[in-house]
């Protein structure tokens, strides 16, 4: 993965990496690890057992590390669904749940 590879994916590289201090190898390890972050998989289990507490706190936690390393197109709809989630909003979560899958995926490819 490189800087290039994230800039086409269409994350804020420029804002993540001032906030990695300019560190492009230790920003680049920080995005592996986000990818890798097992909220992903909680969110993905509390959208399945409609446990919208669980929901919330596992989409807050990658909105933070998301948001952070500026990674924008699965930062996003992860931040719709925490909007969604802390207002208890009836909603199509798997539909949210899906984009933000694949988004990640995107960016798991690019680790590879």
């Amino acid at each position: 993965m490189t800087i290039e590879d994230l800039r086409t994916y269409g994350a804020d590289v420029e804002e993540g990496l001032t906030r990695c201090i300019n560190n492009e190898a230790f920003y680049l390890k920080l995005v592996g690890k986000a990818v890798a972050d097992p909220a992903f998989e909680q969110l993905e289990k509390a959208v399945a057992d409609r446990d919208l507490d669980g929901a919330f706190e596992a989409a807050h936690k990658l909105k933070g590390a998301l948001g952070n390393l500026a990674l924008t197109p699965v930062y996003e709809p992860v931040c719709e669904m925490v909007e969604l989630l802390r207002k208890r909003e009836d909603a199509d979560y798997g539909a949210y749940m899906e984009k933000v899958s694949r988004k990640r995926q995107e960016l798991e490819e690019l680790t590879k």
